[in-house]
């Protein structure tokens, strides 16, 4: 859904990485075929994680703003890697829930036995309650960036 790749967005957004670190990033991502992986490769270091395009272990980011002072925790989505996701969000006082908004994607994701739900939930029973969502992969929708079917999410 993109998770590792928002939140190394963020990262470069807030200025917590350089310019040329992320040219060097998207270098070597479309080295492999992977060009869009650039902001992703910020916390996935593993050869493994960039190979297969999946987080498998936690990552920690440490920056500063004008106000706060923030640790980012990039933990994994992926089934299998259950047990590193729990590490990562045990450790938060907030949670960035990214949920992909094509269709068939979201509705999968937040079904009865869905990993998004599963995230959610046990986000909430690890004693996190400020949860932010966050709705990528707009461009994917139909048409692309449906404000219908922003809303539409929105009302889940």
């Amino acid at each position: 859904s993109g998770k590792s790749t928002t939140t190394g967005h963020l990262i470069y957004k807030c200025g917590g990485i350089d310019k040329r670190t992320i040219e060097k990033f998207e270098k070597e991502a479309q080295e492999m075929g992977k060009g869009s992986f650039k902001y992703a490769w910020v916390l996935d270091k593993l050869k493994a994680e960039r190979e297969r395009g999946i987080t498998i272990d936690i990552a920690l980011w440490k920056f500063e703003t004008a106000k706060y002072y923030v640790t980012i925790i990039d933990a994994p989505g992926h089934r299998d890697f259950i047990k590193n996701m729990i590490t990562g969000t045990s450790q938060a006082d907030c949670a960035v829930l990214i949920v992909a908004a094509g269709t068939g994607e979201f509705e999968a994701g937040i079904s009865k036995n869905g990993q998004t739900r599963e995230h959610a939930l046990l986000a909430f029973t690890l004693g996190v309650k400020q949860l932010i969502v966050g709705v990528n992969k707009m461009d994917s929708t139909e048409p692309p960036y449906s404000e219908s079917r922003f809303e539409e999410i929105k009302k889940e």
